[in-house]
């Protein structure tokens, strides 16, 4: 579209009658934005999922190590990823979301190899190993 400048005795008080006044494209904003920014105090980072991983599998190991057979294992896998899960949700709601992400990873992944060890003793055995 080409520019042509506008007759006094017909412009349109729509259209701009110099093309240095159009409105601006917000590519390069000329103020302050029309709404506040928020940002995160804490975003979720990689090294924060991380550490929340490292500390739940320790957390898990240390629980597992208690069980001295497959029932007792298990049960104490329960226990400890039911605590780690409530502290991922605390983590979540008032703390880190990035620590709560890994916590809830590695729960979900140490509930999921203490389900296939008891499938695999059941499938073995016969015999249903929880109760």
């Amino acid at each position: 579209m080409t520019w042509q400048p506008a007759h006094p005795d017909w412009a349109d008080p729509e259209q701009p009658a110099h093309p240095g006044s159009r409105t601006p494209s917000g590519l390069f904003p000329s103020g302050p934005p029309s709404r506040p920014t928020w940002r995160e105090p804490h975003p979720v980072t990689g090294s924060a999922i991380a550490s929340g991983a490292a500390v739940t599998a320790a957390w898990l190991v240390l629980f597992a190590l208690l069980g001295r057979d497959v029932p007792t294992y298990a049960w104490w896998t329960v226990v400890a990823g039911g605590l780690a899960w409530l502290a991922a949700l605390a983590l979540a709601r008032h703390g880190d979301r990035g620590v709560a992400t890994g916590v809830a990873i590695v729960t979900a992944g140490g509930w999921s190899v203490a389900a296939a060890v008891v499938a695999v003793t059941w499938a073995t055995t016969g015999d249903w190993p929880l109760w």
